[in-house]
C-alpha cells in the first residue's frame, strides 16, 4: 500500500484549507517515493483506484477529483472530519 505523508501547497497558499491548492503530495511505499504533482496523482488514481491512503487515522483513500474549471486534483474520501484529511498532513 502507498501512503500520502506530506503536502506542498501552491505559492501563497501555505495556510489554505482547500485541497485544490495542494501543489504536490509526498507518496511513500512505491518504487520511487517522493513528491508528485497533484495532476500526476489524479491520473494514476484513475487507472489504479484505492492504491494510496492518507497516512493518518482513519486512513482514507486518496481519490481523483476535477474542479468546475477542469483542473485535476486529489482529495481524501469523505468522512466525518471538517477538513480533508490530506490537509492535516505535515506541510513542507
Amino acid at each position: 500500500m502507498m501512503y500520502a505523508k506530506k503536502i506542498r501547497m501552491q505559492n501563497g497558499c501555505r495556510n489554505s484549507n482547500n485541497t485544490q491548492e495542494i501543489a504536490e503530495i509526498y507518496v511513500d511505499g512505491c518504487n520511487n517515493p517522493g513528491f508528485f504533482p497533484k495532476a500526476v496523482l489524479h491520473d494514476f488514481l484513475k487507472t489504479n483506484p484505492n492504491s494510496i491512503k492518507v497516512n493518518i487515522s482513519p486512513f482514507p483513500y486518496v481519490v481523483p477529483a476535477t474542479s468546475y474549471r477542469g483542473e485535476k486534483y486529489v482529495r481524501s474520501e469523505a468522512n466525518d472530519t471538517i477538513h480533508d484529511n490530506l490537509l492535516k498532513l505535515p506541510r513542507m
